[in-house]
C-alpha cells in the first residue's frame, strides 16, 4: 500500500461526496414518480413536428388504434404529440407535395414530348398545361429526377469539360469506311513527336511523368517527373527533348491530347520558340490509339527507374 499522504484522505473525500450525492439524486428521483405516474423526462432530444421519423410513426399510430389501443397510450409510448398526429390522420398528404407532384407530372410529359427541351422550356411547357411555377422550381425538379435535355454534354470526370485545342489534328486521317482514326507514322527522326502525361503511385505519393517519344525511332527523347501536373512539366520534357535532338528539330510535329498542360500558353510558347507544330486530337487520343503506351511502356518504367 501507499503510505498515507494529504492528497489521498481529500481524493478519498471527493469520491465519497460525490458518491452521496449520487445516492441522494437517484433517490429523489425514485420518491417523485410514485406508482402510476410518470417518472423523470429523459435527457433525449423528443421527436420535431415533422420530421421524416415522426412521420413513419403515425401509421403505427393509426394500426394500433384499429385494434382498440387507445391513441392517447400510443403517443404516450411513442413520446409524440396527439395534434400533429390528428393532423396527418385528417391530411395524410401535404397540399405542397400534392401540388409538388402535379408540376413534376407536368415537367415529365413536357419532357417526354420534347426530350431537347432544357428546364426554362419545360416550364412554359408546364404552364401552358395548366401548371404554373417559378423557373427556379423547374430546376430542381429536372435536377432532382435527371431529366436533363439530350443535347446536354456530359462533364469530364473532374467536374471540368475540357477547352477547345489549340493546334490542328494533323494525325487523323479518314478510312474507306469514313471513320476518322489515327496514324502515327514516321520515316526519319524528328518528324513526329508524340507525348502524354503519366501517373504512377509511389510510397510517397503520386508522381507524374512527361515523357514525348520520337515514333520513328521509338525512343523517349525527353521527360519531365514532378509531384503536380503543370504546365511547367510539359515545357520541361519539351525542352529536355530539344538539346537531346541537337536543337534542329524544327518542322517536326508534336502530337498531344487536349489536357490544360498542352494548351497552356507556355507550352504553345515553347513550340513556337523552337520552331515545333503543334497537333493535338480529342482529349485522351493518345492514350485510346494504344501506340503512345505500346511503344513507350519499357522506355518510359526505365527512365523513371534511372531518374530514382
Amino acid at each position: 500500500m501507499d503510505p498515507p499522504s494529504r492528497n489521498r484522505c481529500r481524493q478519498q473525500t471527493r469520491q465519497h461526496q460525490r458518491r452521496v450525492c449520487r445516492t441522494t439524486r437517484d433517490a429523489s428521483a425514485q420518491s417523485s414518480a410514485g406508482a402510476g405516474e410518470r417518472g423523470p423526462t429523459p435527457r433525449s432530444r423528443l421527436s420535431v413536428t415533422g420530421e421524416p421519423a415522426v412521420k413513419r410513426l403515425y401509421p403505427l399510430v393509426r394500426e394500433l388504434a384499429a385494434d382498440g389501443i387507445p391513441v392517447a397510450v400510443s403517443c404516450r409510448v411513442l413520446k409524440l404529440s396527439r395534434q400533429p398526429y390528428y393532423r396527418w390522420l385528417a391530411t395524410p398528404v401535404p397540399e405542397a407535395e400534392v401540388t409538388e407532384a402535379y408540376r413534376a407530372n407536368a415537367l415529365f410529359d413536357a419532357h417526354q414530348d420534347d426530350p431537347e427541351f432544357g428546364y426554362r422550356y419545360l416550364a412554359d411547357e408546364a404552364d401552358a398545361a395548366g401548371q404554373p411555377m417559378a423557373v427556379r422550381t423547374a430546376w430542381r425538379l429536372c435536377s432532382d429526377n435527371a431529366w436533363f435535355s439530350v443535347f446536354g454534354k456530359v462533364p469530364a470526370k473532374n467536374g471540368k469539360r475540357p477547352g477547345p485545342p489549340v493546334h490542328d489534328d494533323l494525325c487523323v486521317v479518314i478510312d474507306a469506311d469514313g471513320q476518322a482514326r489515327h496514324e502515327f507514322h514516321a520515316t526519319a527522326v524528328n518528324e513526329l513527336w508524340l507525348t502524354d502525361i503519366t501517373e504512377h503511385w509511389t510510397d510517397e505519393g503520386k508522381l507524374y511523368m512527361c515523357a514525348i517519344k520520337d515514333v520513328y525511332s521509338s525512343r523517349i527523347v525527353g521527360y519531365s517527373i514532378g509531384p503536380r501536373m503543370k504546365a511547367r512539366l510539359a515545357v520541361d520534357a519539351l525542352e529536355m527533348a530539344v538539346i537531346r535532338r541537337g536543337g534542329d528539330v524544327a518542322g517536326c510535329v508534336t502530337h498531344s491530347d487536349r489536357g490544360s498542360q498542352f494548351r497552356s500558353k507556355k507550352f504553345t510558347r515553347a513550340l513556337s520558340r523552337h520552331g515545333l507544330v503543334g497537333s493535338m486530337g480529342r482529349v485522351g487520343a493518345c492514350l485510346l490509339s494504344g501506340y503512345y503506351y505500346h511503344c513507350s511502356r519499357s522506355a518510359t518504367h526505365r527512365e523513371l527507374s534511372f531518374t530514382a
